[in-house]
């Protein structure tokens, strides 16, 4: 696969990170990826007795406490808390500091972190207790602050002295990709040597589920909560909401050199595009998605056939995963049968604007490790969704992967994709 960027523009992954229903870290959600365990079961956090869908994808064990002061803690959004949780263990596995220097080092390093909601659970509490109480003086003095989607990148930025380029995207399910997408963009135009991005949120909240259930968007295989999230098999009935942060850093290839980083892969594309048909439901000719991955494709210079992966939105919809399915038929041709595809949804559920990031980690680990986790709970196939799922079981790449494609089409018809490589 020929180079055609200069070293200074090339952006290459350095570290990950991330806390999703499988782990508290990246590395335990792989393993757990890797064996085809599910993190989805009956819901914890609240009372969920008298809801159709009693069922999501939850980080269980998470203390904020263990990784900030109570008194910071309280005041911040947990999809904050996440960020910062998250972005520990992401600069470590990077071998960077905790905390960039005051000597100008900081000033290279950026933050864009996304978020589809941002701090949904204290805006809905603010707006409760002014509501029951019609007084001022019963909301509290973060409530402007918190369910902010900008939060997160403004918490990690100060909590690691970031001081270069500050953003957040919030494009729903494609948030986390688009991140990254973005975040190497600002690294090609020298805006900064190093960017930490990705997606967080925390959306198992009461009304957030009621809201997707009024949707008819959700799984309600209450009885079975680990065969809930199907995606690709023919009895899926709706994906399943779950909370999660998932964090890369990016660096100029020289950058990352000049300190013998360890490199993952290399971010060799990115692209975004619009269905511009309809606020939940894909465009049934796929054209938004196509247009999304060859567009991606394009700004790598990476031909179809050099392909040799594809991480799949597969939310396990009726509509997503038949739609996608046509999606990758229309651009890649009879070479689609060839290509492997899972799905981490099957597993971790729909963190949101998390499930991008997390997905781009998971191409960029194919890469590295060469082995591709697989799409569990595929038991019945679908006429319309023929391809190889990698159905259940992880599978060892007979050769490494050397391109993957990974893809996100979000709520509102807003689509993004990377294409990672391994590097050369």
């Amino acid at each position: 696969m020929p180079v055609y960027r200069p070293d200074d523009q090339r952006v290459v992954i350095t570290g990950v990170g991330a806390m999703t229903p499988l782990g508290l870290t990246m590395t335990e959600t792989w393993a757990g990826l890797i064996a085809g365990r599910s993190g989805i079961g009956l819901i914890t956090q609240f009372d969920a007795s008298q809801l159709p869908t009693r069922i999501a994808g939850e980080i269980k064990g998470f203390d904020p406490g263990k990784y900030m002061n109570f008194k910071e803690a309280r005041r911040i959004a947990r999809c904050s808390q996440l960020a910062i949780a998250t972005v520990k263990e992401t600069l470590a596995d990077a071998g960077l500091p905790q905390q960039f220097g005051a000597d100008g080092e900081g000033e290279r390093v950026g933050v864009l972190i996304g978020s589809a909601v941002g701090g949904l659970e204290r805006a809905s509490a603010e707006i409760e207790a002014f509501h029951t109480h019609r007084r001022a003086d019963k909301v509290g003095p973060f409530a402007g602050t918190s369910m902010l989607p900008n939060m997160p990148s403004h918490h990690v930025s100060h909590a690691t002295q970031a001081l270069g380029p500050n953003s957040t995207v919030a494009t729903a399910c494609a948030t986390g990709t688009q991140s990254i997408g973005e975040g190497a963009e600002f690294i090609r135009r020298k805006a900064a040597d190093v960017m930490i991005c990705g997606g967080v949120d925390s959306l198992v909240q009461d009304f957030a589920i009621a809201g997707f259930n009024a949707m008819r968007a959700l799984s309600t295989r209450n009885d079975a909560p680990e065969q809930a999230s199907r995606p690709f098999d023919k009895d899926r009935d709706g994906f399943v909401l779950s909370d999660g942060g998932a964090l890369v850093v990016l660096e100029s290839l020289p950058h990352a050199r000049a300190r013998g980083a360890r490199i993952y892969a290399e971010v060799l594309g990115q692209a975004s595009s619009s269905d511009a048909y309809h606020v939940a439901a894909p465009d049934p000719t796929a054209a938004g998605a196509v247009r999304a991955m060859r567009w991606a494709l394009q700004d790598a210079r990476v031909d179809e056939g050099e392909v040799e992966y594809i991480n799949a939105h597969g939310t396990s919809t009726p509509l997503n995963d038949s739609i996608e399915t046509l999606a990758i038929k229309k651009l890649f041709g009879d070479a689609a049968h060839r290509i492997p595809i899972s799905s981490t949804k099957s597993m971790l559920g729909h963190c949101m604007g998390a499930s991008g990031a997390v997905e781009a980690i998971v191409c960029a680990l194919t890469i590295h490790q060469g082995v591709i986790h697989p799409t569990i709970n595929y038991q019945t196939p679908d006429p319309e969704c023929d391809l190889d799922y990698v159905p259940n079981v992880a599978r060892d790449a007979s050769r490494r992967v050397r391109v993957a494609l990974s893809n996100s089409f979000g709520l509102g018809g807003q689509n993004a994709c990377l294409v990672l490589g391994a590097i050369s």
